[in-house]
């Protein structure tokens, strides 16, 4: 017999983390060390926004994140959520 936990409308629910179905996805993780910032897209979309905003042929990346000075991470991370990106720190 399946708990309340366990369906969904009927439907068995694999993941319980995903019942809801209203988280937001991530697009843009934005990783402190301290000297430097990576900035890694976990979606299309936060691809295409790097893509388009920030740095160009010369950007400097390390393990397909891009790396960012300190002082300019503020104005990306802004700017991402205020073109509707799910960002997380």
């Amino acid at each position: 017999m399946k708990t309340k936990s366990e369906t969904k409308g009927g439907a068995i629910v694999k993941d319980p983390n995903k019942q809801s179905g209203s988280s937001p996805t991530l697009d843009l993780v934005f990783e402190n060390h301290f000297s430097l910032f990576l900035i890694r897209s976990v979606s299309p979309a936060g691809k295409s926004w790097l893509d388009e905003n920030v740095g160009d042929s010369e950007t400097l990346t390390f393990g397909g994140a891009v790396v960012c000075e300190p002082r300019y991470v503020e104005a990306i991370f802004l700017g991402a959520q205020s073109d509707g990106l799910v960002v997380a720190s």
